[in-house]
């Protein structure tokens, strides 16, 4: 299959993109590179079914590279993603999610593509239901320090919608809760790569409120696995949780990380980030029914193999 993966230098898209090589298919990466480095597609980079275009899916300008190609699927997995980034980049987090979608739709429908959509669980926000089913609508602020993220994916969203019931497009969404491992940026501000990296510098572990927030866990491969199924199996027109059910306070997450690491580190405390959500776990019951999908890589397993990577990283 020729399949296009945008954002695919990214941390997701860069593991996405290994796995579909190693599986057989012809893999076209796009990417502005603003949140990503190429150093991501070392492993790949030389592989004769991969090609990397640098370019901005905000601009429909992109499609004439591609008029030699009919594509299978597309994926969007294109914008920052960690608070740091989005709010470096807020602008660019909005467009790409509302301009971009609508430019890689109008692409999945010239070629009559399935078109997967990389949505987050934080168009539930500050949830008032635990854990968080497809069918909760969310508790989002619309004007706020995360709005751009939150309120740019349920546009994105409904662009699918949108392109689904008007136009037919194949469209199938996936809803990404905190998801972790190689191929993560060590400085790009999320909370395992923010603990790691500060314990493997022997610097103070920073937590933000008191740590009593919750949040779960997913190891990179077994998201890939579900974004792969989401190809594979019947579910055009489905919104499907993908993340890990169990659940981890701020606390416990930084004691883990110390102890994988043997080494006892002093927790500072910062104030609590605007609509930072109290607790974020996924309802998976949808994914195991549908997909037949479940994590099989645990926190301690996950963070042993993050570790490694950002050691040999920083």
């Amino acid at each position: 299959m020729n399949i296009l993966v945008a954002g695919g230098v990214g941390f997701l898209g860069s593991n996405f993109c290994k796995l579909l090589l190693g599986k057989g298919h012809k893999v076209w990466a796009l990417d502005n590179l603003i949140t990503s480095s190429v150093s991501n597609l070392e492993a790949i980079k030389n592989d004769s079914n991969f090609s990397f275009l640098q370019v901005d899916v905000i601009k429909p300008d992109f499609i004439g590279q591609l008029s030699q190609v009919k594509f299978d699927a597309i994926y969007h997995l294109a914008s920052p993603a960690s608070p740091p980034w989005y709010q470096k980049y807020p602008i660019e987090t909005l467009e790409v999610n509302s301009i971009g979608t609508k430019n890689l739709l109008e692409l999945a429908r010239r070629d009559g593509a399935k078109f997967i959509y990389a949505s987050t669980s934080e168009v539930y926000g500050d949830p008032s239901v635990h854990p968080q089913p497809e069918t909760y609508w969310g508790n989002v602020n619309s004007f706020g320090p995360r709005s751009c993220y939150d309120e740019a994916k349920r546009y994105g969203e409904a662009m699918c919608y949108t392109y689904l019931t008007k136009y037919n497009v194949d469209v199938r969404l996936v809803r990404i809760f905190n998801t972790y491992g190689p191929n993560m940026d060590p400085d790009d501000g999320r909370v395992v790569s923010n603990f790691v990296t500060q314990a493997l510098r022997g610097n103070k572990m920073t937590i933000y409120g008191d740590g009593s927030q919750t949040r779960s866990f997913c190891y990179v491969d077994d998201l890939i696995r579900g974004f792969y199924l989401m190809m594979e199996k019947p579910v055009t027109g489905e919104i499907i949780n993908l993340g890990n059910p169990g659940e981890f306070t701020m606390l416990e997450l930084a004691q883990k990380v110390q102890t994988l690491l043997g080494k006892q580190l002093e927790i500072v405390h910062e104030p609590l980030p605007q609509d930072d959500p109290k607790q974020r776990r996924p309802d998976i019951g949808k994914a195991e029914r549908l997909l037949g999908w479940k994590p099989e890589i645990d926190l301690d397993q996950g963070l042993a193999a993050t570790i490694e990577y950002f050691s040999n990283k920083i």
